[in-house]
């Protein structure tokens, strides 16, 4: 990456599963070679996401438990469960990491949650550096252990994943906040390390993490009239 990149910031709260993932499509989409790189903070209603070979319909039980608030990632991976979390999406030009693989990029990527983490006094690193884990799958996102998931005090938090085009790498993920009444299929949260932040706090915290690790400026931002317009068609589309 450059130095003193410029970020586009766009920042959307509590919005529905299908709103959400459909903002992220229609980012990625979007997205020309010229365009700033994009980091989107957002948070959730009570809802679940499934990986992009994955159906809604296939989880009877959670349709049923989050009122059919439910929708499809761009990315792979199993269940994820949402409303308790903040979640980042980023889109970023493939030519700023032509000289890296998948798993650079990754690790390269994911360095601002790393410090986002040590910045509230937690001790954070891959799972892959961890000579305490064992890597394994899981249904839920959030349980398994795979080599670059995130540890805090050696206890996996959240789950991040990555689509490459020719022309963009969207990564997104998931920061736990607030505790779900000990709800295991959510896994850890910041509360469970007796880390107490309201949404607005964490994002604040996130910003200035990220502006440091990726040495870039963030300039806040709405949808464009277009990606707008392409959100109103996708969501007609998919109803």
């Amino acid at each position: 990456m450059k130095k003193n990149k410029i970020f586009r910031l766009i920042l959307s709260t509590n919005e529905n599963a299908k709103i959400n993932m459909g903002i992220d499509k229609v980012l990625v989409n979007s997205f020309e070679n010229d365009n700033l790189p994009i980091l989107r903070l957002y948070t959730w209603q009570k809802s679940f996401t499934v990986g992009l070979s994955q159906k809604c319909e296939d989880y009877p039980t959670y349709i049923k438990e989050y009122k059919n608030n439910c929708a499809k990632r761009i990315t792979g991976g199993g269940v994820l469960f949402h409303g308790h979390d903040l979640s980042y999406s980023l889109v970023l030009p493939s030519s700023d990491f032509q000289d890296l693989g998948v798993k650079q990029s990754y690790e390269k990527i994911c360095q601002f949650l790393l410090l986002f983490y040590k910045n509230l006094g937690l001790n954070s690193c891959f799972a892959k550096d961890s000579p305490n884990v064992t890597l394994s799958k899981s249904e839920f996102c959030q349980v398994g252990f795979e080599a670059y998931d995130i540890l805090v005090n050696e206890t996996k938090i959240g789950g991040n994943a990555q689509k490459r085009t020719k022309r963009v790498i969207f990564q997104h993920g998931s920061i736990p906040i607030k505790g779900v009444n000990n709800d295991k299929k959510i896994g850890s949260t910041l509360e469970d390390f007796n880390i107490n932040l309201s949404f607005e706090e964490a994002i604040e915290k996130v910003i200035k993490a990220f502006e440091k690790s990726f040495e870039a400026t963030l300039k806040e931002s709405s949808l464009t009239s277009k990606e707008n317009d392409k959100l109103v068609k996708l969501l007609e589309e998919n109803k």
